[in-house]
Order: C-alpha cells, then structure tokens, then sequence
C-alpha cells in the first residue's frame, strides 16, 4: 500500500498510515470488533465515491448524478439478502450503533421501555447505557447472565420481560462467547407484546456463512456491523420484514441520518461479494475453530473462561481468580507492548471500574484473515500466558514480542 498522493499534500498524515500498516503487520489485531479488510474493499472506502452525495435511495434521489451510486447501493443490497435471507435490508447505515437507532426511532417513542442485557454481563452501549442517546431517551432495565455458568438466563429474562413489560426486547452481544437460542429470546417478546431487536454486529460474518444460527425470519429486526467477522466495508446494516421496511428506511433517512457514506457503500458491496464465495465459509469456520483452540489452551494455562469456553470468535477471560492483582487494564498495556492487541473487559459480577475491568477480551477474527491455524492460536494463548504471568518483567515481554514478530512474518499481511 502506498500513500504517494498523501505524502505529497500532508506528509505528517503520510506517516501516519504508514505506521498503522507497520503496526498492524508486526503485531496480532485481536480485538474481537477488528478484522483486516481486503485490499479490494480498502480499495472500494478509498475511492471517489467519497465524493457523491446521494441522499434518499436508489431510484429516488434529492441529487443528481446518482446513477453509479444507485448502482453500487443495490449490489450491496442485492448482496446482503443474500446472504442473509431478508426481506428487506438497508445498508445505509454509518455504525451498528446507528442501526439500532433507526430501530429504536421507528418503533418507539421517548420514554418506551427497552429490555437487554447488562454491559457488564455483555451487552452494548446503544443496547441502553445512561451515557448513550438508548439509556437518556427510553426507560431500560437490564437482564444478565447466569453468575455461576455465564450463559444467558433465558428463564430469568422472561420472568422479567413479564414484569417490566418492555416495547422492544434486545438480543446480540458484544461479550458474550455463546451461540444464541433466538427463538427463546423471540418468545419472551411475544409474550408481553414486544418487538425484538437481534443485534448480530460481532457475528455478521459467522451467521452469513452459516456457522452461527440466523436470527433473520425469528427476530422482528436484524442489525449488525458490516466491519467484523464480516470483513465488509466500515458500517451498519438494519434488516427487517417487509411490514416494516418503509419505518426502517424513514428512520435512517432523514430520521437519523443524511446522506449515505457512499464510499463505505461501496465497501460493503466488495465484502459482501467476497463473503459470497465458498471460501468464506471455510474462513468462518475457522475463525470458531481457532478461538476454541484459544480459549482450551488458555483453560490449560490455568484462566478462567467466563462460560468455560467459546461458541463463536471471541474469549472472554475473567483473571480475579487466576490473576487477582491484575487487572484487565494492566494485562492490556502489557500485552500492547508485547505485540498482542487486545481490550480489558469488564466481566459477569464485575468489581471494578469499566476503565480497568476484571477480564480480557480476545477475538481471532483478524488471526485467522491471516492465515493462523489451531496450532498458531494455541501458541498465541503461550504468548498471553507468559505476559499475564509475568505483566512487569520487561526481558519476557521483550521475548515474546520476538516471537509474535516471528508468528507475523510466517502469515504476512497486506503484501
């Protein structure tokens, strides 16, 4: 990759994205929200469609010169049904975030009521934070995991579906290791009259390829990110029945939005392409495969596992028991500097601070775009292994960056 026409105008930028290539190819990307696009999507996000402003859709525009943006927008649409089986899907969308509001503005009003899950048992800041736009417009109460498996309480949140009696019941996690049984979650809204949001952003990539269960045709509405496992341009997508499709188009545009990104667009219709062919699938499964290896080598090391393992891309590491005088936070700087990126997490049960939880969380998506295997990734858990065992001894911290420096060099990234 080359910023030749960067360099010319603004070399400090330059450099910048230069270090951010090296950075990424001398170093192991497992934050589980991050993945490494392909140089065809980067290509697509880079392009002059930065330019186009296309506010409203494809065929009903308020400017002109559209017709290539109408084009790129219904490839992608095209794509994402697809790959997903929905009736009706808007890719406009600039975050997942942004996706759930434009659920949350069609159907409901301040002050409605909205049932998820707790962020620190997993759940997402536009699930209904007080410091997000979710938590300060609509009345949220919270549901949680078991404390003792780290599964979903499926019983528990029905028992309190009835006794809140929310409008919209919201499923899909940022933390939560576990498949999810869509249909208990759908029948709990049905019981008190709720609609049901399934936000899949950190697994849109495994659900289009069939590793994880679809909760598209169980759920009211679908939305996810279209950047993670799924590797598509940065974004967010909503997709729903056909019933609800002009409400959710509204909400979008001009209910939340103006003009699409229609570069990112573009992006997304690359990497839906890309997640079409067959070997995407075989990607998915891999990234499942490698983050159970993780997470039983990182059993066998001696961490504890909130729900004792994984089912998707993502391992959720609660070290009170095993670590207790390090926090997620320290375990993170350490690691950083050792060449593995990933985030402290907060945990089910949490005793300390969201800015220096109790866990770690690690995802494999990104390991496995460059090519780790099982074997690799249960040599990355060694890796975290001795850091967190050792988080202040600068001579371990320096070997095992060599060695996440030799792992780079076998499965080299944008070449």
């Amino acid at each position: 990759m080359d910023h030749d026409h960067v360099r010319d105008v603004d070399p400090a930028v330059a450099d910048a994205l230069e270090s951010e290539i090296d950075r990424q190819r001398s170093t192991l990307q497992m934050i589980a929200s991050e993945n490494h696009a392909s140089r065809a999507v980067v290509d697509a996000q880079g392009s002059v469609m930065t330019n186009k402003y296309a506010e409203g859709y494809p065929g009903s525009r308020y400017y002109g010169g559209c017709e290539y943006a109408d084009e790129v927008e219904e490839l992608a649409i095209e794509r994402a049904t697809e790959l997903f089986g929905a009736d009706h899907v808007n890719v406009q969308p600039h975050s997942g975030t942004q996706a759930n509001q434009a659920v949350y503005f069609a159907m409901l009003e301040p002050g409605d009521k909205i049932l998820s899950l707790d962020l620190t048992h997993g759940g997402h800041l536009s699930h209904g934070h007080p410091a997000n736009f979710v938590g300060q417009l609509y009345e949220v109460e919270q549901y949680e995991v078991d404390p003792e498996t780290g599964y979903l309480d499926y019983e528990g949140l029905a028992e309190h579906a009835e006794e809140f009696d929310p409008d919209i019941i919201v499923s899909g996690y940022s933390a939560y290791p576990r498949e999810v049984e869509w249909d208990r979650i759908q029948e709990a809204a049905d019981s008190v009259d709720a609609y049901h949001l399934a936000d899949i952003a950190h697994i849109t990539g495994l659900v289009a390829a069939g590793v994880h269960e679809t909760p598209v045709g169980t759920a009211d509405f679908v939305t996810g990110s279209t950047h993670k496992t799924i590797r598509a341009g940065r974004g967010g997508i909503v997709m729903c029945d056909e019933e609800y499709a002009d409400d959710i188009d509204s909400a979008v545009f001009p209910g939340g939005q103006g003009g699409p990104l229609m570069h990112n667009v573009a992006g997304k219709a690359v990497g839906f392409k890309e997640a079409l062919e067959p070997d995407f699938e075989a990607y998915a499964r891999q990234t499942v495969a490698n983050a159970k290896a993780l997470g039983e080598q990182l059993a066998d090391n001696g961490f504890s596992l909130v729900s004792d393992g994984t089912d998707n891309h993502l391992v959720l590491v609660d070290l009170r028991e095993s670590h207790p005088d390090t926090s997620g936070g320290d375990a993170e700087d350490a690691l950083e500097e050792a060449g593995i990126v990933l985030n402290g997490n907060t945990v089910p049960g949490e005793t300390r601070s969201a800015f220096d939880p109790s866990g770690i969380r690690a995802g494999t998506a990104a390991l496995t775009t460059r090519g780790f295997d099982e074997a690799d990734c249960r040599t990355v858990a060694d890796l975290i292994t001795r850091v967190v065992d050792a988080p202040d001894d600068e001579s371990v911290v320096a070997e095992v960056r060599e060695d996440v420096e030799q792992l780079c060099d076998e499965n080299p990234l944008y070449e």
